[in-house]
């Protein structure tokens, strides 16, 4: 039976998409999660939604809890998973709005715990970590409500809080990153861990601060960004989630 997992990005951590909503305190052998799961149900379909920076956006990136959060959806019985999140465009067509889906990343960050394997080698392959099929139906979907969208596209994950320098944007642009953010990293790599079909629904918030003739980003940029389009990514899930198969 198919049931999705949503871990909510900036912006999304509205539970009136559900239908009988429900909280549930949980914790499991890695932790305390970022915050309850509020389960219910989108187009009949079972879902479970976890804010991943907790219910106020307290928690910053370096210290989400990513092991927590992945096992605690598992263990709530999650088939799929799609994670809202907000992303930096590094790249003129991938406007400030769109809705983003990437099929590759690079993982810059430093100080996180990147694996569930700590007591024996376990070698995940990693070549393709976002789900294809997942990818085209969330595009479907964009094209029947008339949203733009960037697919296979690659993010880059930076440890943050803080944003990229000009010299690091560039960089980051000459090595083929197409988007960047804080959070995809090492969500991703665990749901592949674990077995789980895992996409991004990623919101183009602004140009980080590559592009001369745009402001460069703040954090009050991207939440007032997130905040205008945030609709989007609901209207998304409640479109897409009841063709999960």
């Amino acid at each position: 039976m198919v049931k999705i997992g949503i871990i909510g990005g900036s912006g999304l951590d509205d539970p009136q998409i559900l239908q009988d909503p429900q909280i549930k305190e949980v914790d499991n052998k890695f932790g305390q999660p970022s915050s309850s799961l509020t389960c219910g149900k989108i187009d009949g379909v079972e879902v479970v939604i976890l804010a991943r920076h907790g219910k106020d956006h307290g928690i910053m990136p370096t210290k989400v809890n990513f092991l927590a959060n992945v096992y605690a959806l598992k263990e709530a019985g999650c088939t799929h998973i799609l994670a809202a999140t907000a992303v930096g465009s590094l790249r003129e067509e991938i406007r400030p709005g769109n809705l983003v889906f990437p099929s590759q990343f690079i993982d810059f960050t430093r100080h996180r715990n990147l694996t569930y394997f700590h007591d024996k080698v376990v070698h995940t392959p990693m070549s393709d970590p976002y789900d294809q099929n997942l990818t085209a139906i969330l595009c479907q979907a964009c094209d029947e409500l008339g949203y733009e969208y960037n697919r296979d596209v690659c993010v880059v994950t930076i440890e943050g809080p803080r944003f990229s320098t000009r010299s690091e944007s560039h960089m980051f642009r000459a090595w083929g990153a197409d988007i960047i953010n804080m959070s995809s990293c090492p969500e991703v790599i665990l749901a592949n861990e674990l077995g789980i079909p895992y996409q991004n629904i990623a919101m183009s918030t602004d140009y980080d601060c590559w592009k001369e003739d745009e402001a460069p980003v703040t954090y009050e940029m991207v939440m007032e960004r997130m905040k205008q389009n945030a609709g989007k990514v609901k209207n998304l899930l409640i479109k897409t989630v009841g063709r999960i198969k």
